[in-house]
């Protein structure tokens, strides 16, 4: 199990700028966002036994960038984290955001 904390010590490793959520002044790509979606608890007898956490891990790149998005692929099967993908051009800000969608189970 991976904490919040830990999997933003893990993307930093990658070597990009990396923030939750947003940065406070415009970056050029590429760099990493992540957020947390929502999260769900598992109970039974009015006793919390589990917590998942929904997090989104957003890639802005200019270009496509298979190089980046194997990075954070490699980091997430390292540390056992299947993930969803997704992919779209941002016309306005001239950005592909490549989104790894995980579970932390705690």
């Amino acid at each position: 199990m991976i904490t919040l904390d830990e999997l933003a010590q893990k993307l930093k490793i990658l070597g990009y700028p990396v923030a939750y959520s947003h940065f406070k002044s415009p970056k050029t790509p590429p760099f990493i966002c992540y957020l947390v979606e929502n999260s769900d608890t598992f109970s039974a007898d009015n006793t919390v036994l589990s917590k998942s956490t929904y997090v989104n891990i957003e890639l802005y790149v200019a270009n496509k960038d298979l190089v980046a998005e194997k990075k954070i692929e490699d980091m997430l099967k390292e540390n056992k984290l299947p993930w969803g993908y997704d992919e779209i051009f941002i016309i306005a800000e001239g950005v592909f955001k490549c989104t790894f969608s995980i579970t932390l189970i705690n």
